[in-house]
């Protein structure tokens, strides 16, 4: 794979984005992250999957300038539409998904990282979603997942001021499970997925399916709808704005069109 490293080793496989500088999810990233998927599923030698990111950032998020080969707000819908399939297929994975962030995981890769089953942080680490600073929303179910974890409140708060929160903070409101110093979140987080992966596989997978039968009714029509908003601010003024001011590493100026 060209992005993505794999190391399999007391039954823990070991995923590492390796795509520099900031690891950013670009469409060929999320397909070799499927593809991995589809063959940890049937490898008897996995029982756990730890994931985390080379280099300083766990993830920074979508690869932005991707969105500019984008033409339709329908196409961006979709792009959010497979996104979202994705994410679904690592909450409901049947073996345990562990996240060990350090550095930062912003949009897309927080979204990610809130599709696993928990999430491990250093201390300093910077978590958020600030896709409303570029005119956008979150597309891959983060405005769907995140208030589930920290409240509506706050989760408010993250999105509309698109400012990060650090690791103990993350621990705080719910969103991470425990934080360590930078140093030791490696160490810690393979001691954690040693713990889990001496339990029986069939109960494991059993209470992955138990945990993911607390969703309500109105999770499938919020996320879809979210897809749908997601290509509606794509071919906003705003949105254009905020892909174009990006890329050009200048401030938006949003009209609220």
């Amino acid at each position: 794979m060209e992005f993505i490293k794999v190391k399999i080793d007391e039954y823990i496989a070991t995923i590492s984005f390796n795509r520099p500088p900031a690891n950013a999810l670009s469409s060929v990233v999320l397909k070799e992250l499927t593809s991995l998927l589809d063959e940890i599923e049937s490898d008897d030698a996995v029982r756990v999957l730890v994931i985390h990111g080379e280099g300083r950032f766990f993830s920074a998020g979508a690869d932005i300038k991707e969105f500019t080969t984008i033409n339709s707000g329908e196409e961006f819908s979709e792009l959010a539409r497979k996104g979202q399939a994705l994410f679904e297929r690592m909450e409901r994975f049947s073996k345990p998904i562990i996240a060990s962030i350090h550095g930062a995981a912003l949009g897309g890769g927080l979204e990610l990282a809130m599709a696993c089953h928990f999430r491990l942080v250093s201390e300093n680490a910077k978590l958020g979603l600030p896709e409303l600073q570029l005119g956008l929303i979150p597309g891959f179910a983060g405005t769907v997942r995140l208030p589930r974890y920290v409240g509506v409140a706050r989760a408010a708060q993250m999105l509309w001021t698109s400012e990060p929160i650090s690791g103990i903070t993350a621990v705080r409101y719910g969103l991470a499970n425990q934080a360590y110093p930078e140093e030791n979140l490696h160490e810690e987080t393979l001691k954690m997925a040693r713990k889990i992966a001496q339990k029986s596989p069939v109960s494991i997978k059993a209470t992955i399916e138990l945990l993911n039968s607390m969703k309500n009714e109105q999770y499938d029509s919020t996320v879809n709808r979210e897809a749908v908003l997601f290509g509606e601010m794509f071919i906003s003024e705003d949105g254009q704005e905020g892909i174009s001011a990006f890329i050009e590493k200048r401030q938006p100026t949003f009209k609220g069109k």
